[in-house]
């Protein structure tokens, strides 16, 4: 009976979950349908190839070497600069958070680093590292930013009544931290995680294309130089699907951490 009773319940589960979804999946169906057809009929012109002849280039087996020694590179410096950004902006929040006269020169400086545009620091870079670790940098900075103004919104979250009651609890500034602040911010850390994959991937392609030995956005330079436009294609698409695979298993944890926390 527990089995028959919960079973409409599935069902307008399942129902409400497919409701949801249908305008995103429409709105892929027809981006693609307008990709094919504006390819088909050149109404572009030739630098844009129908996505019929883009998707065969990726499945080309005689392609599969190059796009994954490409693909490997550019995850590679993906997520260690996503990693160095991510460890960046939350040793910054916590550093105002601890220090608090500190707040205003530290905003201006992460504010003016990101109003910087990447390609006029790559050239900087250029000079200052070796050519590989420019993706790298670019990124790290690019995912700074959006770490570091999450994390310190989460951190200012925390409640006026509760600091309050912390205080006449006679709690301690790390305890209140740890206890109240901590908790309260991660639900906006987990939103500026997943907002930063995005960010990740723009910054390492801008980075490779300065001097790079190799990754996607080096076969993107590669394709536009000597008019490979499938493979330029290619590497484009299978950057954004990338991208889109890892912000939507951001978009869970992201989830999950709002349902405990938030």
């Amino acid at each position: 009976m527990a089995g028959l009773t919960s079973l409409p319940t599935r069902l307008r589960r399942l129902k409400r979950s497919c409701a949801q979804r249908a305008p995103a999946l429409i709105g892929i169906g027809l981006f693609c349908l307008a990709w094919q057809l504006i390819g088909s009929y050149r109404l572009a012109g030739l630098t844009w190839p129908p996505l019929s002849v883009v998707i065969g280039y990726l499945v080309d087996p005689d392609h599969h070497r190059l796009l994954t020694r490409a693909a490997s590179t550019t995850l590679r410096a993906v997520a260690l600069g996503y990693l160095i950004g991510a460890g960046i902006g939350l040793f910054l929040a916590l550093a105002v958070r601890l220090f608090r006269p500190a707040r205003a020169g530290i905003d201006t400086f992460v504010a003016l680093i990101h109003v910087t545009p990447a390609i006029a620091l790559a050239p900087v870079f250029m000079i200052l590292m070796h050519r590989d670790a420019i993706p790298v940098a670019i990124c790290a900075l690019a995912v700074t930013y959006l770490i570091y103004v999450a994390a310190t919104s989460g951190l200012d979250g925390a409640k006026r009544h509760h600091i309050d009651l912390f205080a006449v609890m006679g709690a301690r500034p790390w305890q209140r931290f740890w206890l109240l602040e901590r908790p309260t911010a991660l639900p906006a850390i987990a939103s500026g995680l997943k907002l930063a994959i995005p960010v990740a991937f723009m910054g390492t392609i801008v980075g490779e294309w300065f001097g790079a030995a190799r990754g996607l956005g080096l076969l993107m330079v590669s394709g536009m130089q000597n008019f490979q436009i499938p493979m330029l294609w290619a590497a484009v698409l299978l950057t954004t699907l990338t991208s889109l695979v890892l912000y939507a298993l951001m978009g869970l944890v992201e989830r999950a951490v709002e349902r405990r926390f938030a």
